[in-house]
């Protein structure tokens, strides 16, 4: 069944969106994470402009997000003080990715510039979390606890030390809002809500528990992509109501199976998983940049000239 996307000014199927959104809302509550790493890129893959897909997918990844926290939040499992300090840096950094989109779109390289930052984010924190996840599941001994982030580390020298309870961690509230500040930029740009960056970061870093940092990532990917509905909206036109209700409607139902499923996986496996996710799309995107176009060139007329 087709239906009209009036902003993205094409018919797309139904059914071939909704189910897209249902797997994708499976991934985000499985890893913490917006899923629009891989919405977003299955969007522009089935014809809808960059833009559009981009802006269509904020709300979507808020609906996502909504579902998922609040399964963690009845777990207890969201820290909500650390999600507050990443919310400092993050609503700011999404006004400054709105920004940088609109430059980038004015300029005509917007369509060159997201694929490139996918190729680079998502083949780096992949190639990372591989190795990682790859080392922890092959180890036969028991693996030595952790070390919290503090002793002689540069982050542990920073002032403005903030204790995080739940997360078990005292640190600097600086490095924290840097990251909130980056984490909203990234997502305002690429239209994904950035867990994928957040995620790994809290737990190789700060060395968050694995349980905290889906739920407390959750959090604040949802306001964040709240903020940045409001601003595509408004700012840029470029969100598509008819296209965002259905991803949102996949994308719900989707995320509570995923965060069921989440609860039944030891952090390595969960960290396996997304990595092997984050290596696929990122590649995805680099045969786009490096293959020969059917038509490298072409010839069209702009007018009569005068």
């Amino acid at each position: 069944m087709q239906i009209y996307l009036p902003i993205a000014e094409l018919p797309v199927d139904v059914l071939l969106v909704i189910g897209m959104s249902l797997a994708v809302g499976f991934v985000s509550g499985l890893f913490g994470i917006g899923g629009g790493f891989l919405m977003t890129p299955l969007l522009i893959f089935i014809g809808v402009p960059t833009a559009v897909a981009v802006a269509s997918e904020a709300p979507q990844i808020a609906a996502s997000a909504f579902t998922g926290a609040l399964a963690y939040w009845r777990r207890r499992a969201i820290d909500l003080k650390l999600a507050g300090v990443l919310l400092g840096g993050g609503v700011v950094g999404t006004g400054l990715g709105v920004w940088f989109f609109n430059a980038m779109r004015a300029a005509g390289q917007l369509e060159v510039v997201i694929a490139v930052s996918y190729v680079v984010l998502l083949g780096a924190i992949g190639g990372i979390m591989l190795t990682e996840s790859l080392k922890a599941l092959l180890k036969t001994k028991p693996a030595a606890p952790a070390r919290r982030v503090g002793g002689r580390s540069l982050i542990d020298r920073l002032p403005l030390k903030l204790r995080f309870k739940q997360s078990m961690i005292y640190v600097s509230a600086i490095p924290l809002v840097g990251l909130g500040v980056f984490v909203g930029f990234v997502g305002a740009v690429l239209g994904i809500g950035g867990g994928f960056l957040l995620v790994p970061v809290l737990v190789y870093v700060f060395r968050v528990p694995t349980a905290v940092v889906v739920g407390t990532s959750l959090a604040q990917i949802l306001i964040t992509m709240l903020a940045a509905t409001v601003l595509h909206a408004t700012v840029n036109a470029s969100v598509d109501v008819v296209l965002a209700i259905l991803l949102m409607l996949g994308g719900s139902i989707g995320a509570q199976f995923g965060v069921r499923a989440g609860q039944k996986l030891r952090g390595e496996q969960l960290r396996l998983l997304l990595a092997l996710l984050l290596l696929a799309v990122g590649a995805r995107f680099l045969v786009e940049l490096v293959a020969q176009p059917a038509e490298p060139f072409s010839v069209s007329t702009t007018g009569r000239p005068k």
